[in-house]
């Protein structure tokens, strides 16, 4: 088995400064990727990934740019083109959300989280797609969530932005596959990172991790690094036939529900 399956394979993850982002990050460059790490608002935490990246002996290209703005995704991947010349994988990662209730929703909350969430996909895989023919192929691998599917707290906005992303992964992936260029997407559960901070809902229930974990058939919450290691696997040869399908990584979570439901 190679032990570098990505030695010489371009990857970008979006939003890769922390959380998810930077674990799938790391895990590319472990397989011997290089990776181009793109951040918003905080360059420390980007520039922190990219020197963990080198550190690995690999290239790391940071360039700050939001996924919301049509402008910033252009000069995304021309800075990606002018430096690596090509792209083999692309992880939409970068999400936001302006969590409340459907009656306190904004226009601008909207707008901001379906751009980011939803719209980006859309225009980055158009910008993306051509750097990968030029490869010979690619993946595309985006990070859905179960509220696309389910109905959780105060998630309204970020709910649709998820189920509009997850309808564009089988639609890529039925356009790009005469490029050679497979499209999915993965759905993790409940992940250990700082992003459960910024749920009001979580921050108010008493020991919900706590809570989560017990209801979980796996025992645990998921970690970012078990996130990474199946987009990895869905970029790689070995899931080639694996086209336009929603991967659930959440430790059979949702089926601990459907179960106490029955």
């Amino acid at each position: 088995m190679n032990e570098l399956p990505y030695e010489n394979k371009i990857v970008l993850v979006t939003g890769s400064g922390r959380g998810i982002g930077r674990a799938i990050a790391l895990h590319f460059a472990k397989l011997g990727a290089d990776v181009v790490i793109n951040f918003f608002r905080n360059r420390k935490p980007a520039e922190s990934t990219a020197n963990e990246i080198e550190a690995l002996g690999r290239r790391a290209l940071v360039v700050k740019a939001d996924m919301g703005d049509l402008d910033d995704i252009t000069r995304l991947f021309d800075e990606i083109e002018s430096t690596f010349g090509g792209l083999d994988v692309f992880v939409h990662n970068a999400a936001s959300g302006y969590n409340r209730s459907v009656m306190e929703q904004k226009p601008r909350g909207w707008d901001w989280t379906m751009n980011i969430n939803a719209r980006a996909l859309l225009f980055a895989a158009q910008r993306a797609a051509p750097l990968m023919v030029k490869r010979g192929g690619g993946s595309i691998v985006s990070i859905s969530s179960p509220g696309g599917d389910y109905v959780l707290p105060e998630y309204v906005v970020v709910g649709a932005s998820k189920a509009a992303l997850e309808s564009l992964t089988r639609y890529l992936a039925v356009e790009f596959s005469p490029m050679n260029i497979v499209v999915n997407a993965v759905s993790p559960g409940v992940v250990e990172t700082d992003a459960l901070k910024h749920f009001d809902s979580m921050r108010k229930a008493e020991n919900l991790i706590g809570k989560t974990a017990k209801a979980t058939p796996a025992g645990r919450l998921v970690t970012p690094e078990e996130v990474a290691g199946v987009v990895s696997f869905l970029a790689s040869p070995a899931a080639a036939m694996i086209r336009g399908q929603v991967i659930t990584v959440d430790g059979g979570f949702l089926l601990e529900i459907m179960f106490r439901l029955r």
